[in-house]
């Protein structure tokens, strides 16, 4: 073990893939010559050549259609959009093509691509640069959506989505990319669709996804300080989605708190609350399920504007504090 930056984690990810297989090759806008927008392809070009690490144009729609025609015939793209945001203009690549063709051709082709983009709010990059709108892939079958909150499941995620044979949307999220963590020298694996526990508590369970994971355990530190104790669990994907985990925490502590930065309006906050709510636990909660997310608005781009469009520590902490006075009185 060592520590190194989520950024470090991605690359190191990247260097491993390329290294064990040879039908592994990248592609998008700068990711050459330039190491990436934020610096996740630094030096692999030099090391695999133009060939296996291509600078596009500036082609959202070329990008991820090359993307599956070289899934489809053998290969292993790992595509990245420079943000998010722009997966707009790949939604027929990837929506209508990536997503269907193993169903509509009877399972016998396959699209195991990896699409890496930049997501999320906190740079003042405004509303175009700055949405985190993997709800939307989360809602089309055939895709899987992967979103990590540190270095160790970055890169073990990473491994996983490149070796599988789906097409995985990989979301990171920009203030991520420079936060540290311990992360093992040797490739791994982590398994996607297996939920982690990042604090074990007692009193209230916060589900949280992405950055909000990291938020919600600063809240559970602070809350501890209050007699609070509160568990945090990161689904780390999104499809699939381990719902026993999750649902094994409620059913302890018989109160939840969804916390995703994505805008809270048809979010995917309003799926993992339903879930809890369908369950045999929903007669069992001591109070209703608190849900937190982005504002409906679109994403400011003066800093303090923004802060207040999502979810902070504090409004995580009060939420839980009021949450716990709601159930003192129903007492």
């Amino acid at each position: 073990m060592r520590t190194i930056t989520y950024l470090q984690a991605i690359n190191e990810a990247l260097d491993e893939a390329l290294a064990q297989d040879k039908r592994v090759f990248l592609l998008g806008e700068d990711i050459g010559v330039y190491g990436g927008g934020f610096g996740a392809t630094q030096g692999l070009q030099e090391k695999y050549g133009q060939e296996r690490v291509r600078d596009t144009p500036i082609s959202e729609s070329a990008i991820a259609g090359a993307a599956v025609g070289a899934a489809m015939t053998g290969m292993r793209p790992v595509m990245e959009l420079q943000f998010s945001d722009f997966i707009t203009v790949a939604m027929d690549q990837l929506v209508n093509q990536a997503a269907k063709i193993h169903y509509m051709y009877s399972g016998k082709a396959n699209v195991p691509l990896v699409m890496r983009t930049a997501a999320g709010a906190g740079t003042g990059a405004a509303a175009q640069h700055s949405q985190s709108l993997e709800n939307w892939m989360a809602h089309i079958p055939g895709l899987k959506v992967i979103q990590p909150s540190n270095a160790y499941d970055a890169k073990g995620l990473l491994h996983a989505a490149v070796k599988d044979n789906n097409p995985v949307m990989f979301y990171e999220h920009k203030l991520l990319y420079k936060t540290s963590g311990d992360v093992p020298n040797e490739p791994y694996m982590i398994p996607i669709g297996v939920a982690d526990i990042k604090h074990e508590g007692e009193d209230v369970s916060i589900i949280a996804t992405g950055i909000m994971v990291n938020k919600a355990l600063e809240a559970a530190a602070i809350a501890k300080e209050r007699g609070i104790s509160v568990e945090v669990i990161d689904p780390r994907t999104l499809v699939p989605l381990d719902t026993e985990t999750i649902l094994r925490s409620v059913r302890k502590t018989k109160r939840a708190i969804v916390v995703t930065e994505a805008v809270k309006n048809s979010g995917f906050s309003a799926e993992l609350t339903s879930i809890i709510a369908e369950s045999d636990i929903a007669m069992q909660l001591k109070a209703p399920i608190v849900r937190l997310g982005g504002a409906f608005v679109p994403m400011p781009a003066q800093k303090i504007l923004e802060s207040k469009a999502i979810p902070q520590v504090e409004s995580i902490v009060q939420a839980i504090e009021e949450l716990m006075v709601e159930v003192n009185n129903v007492k």
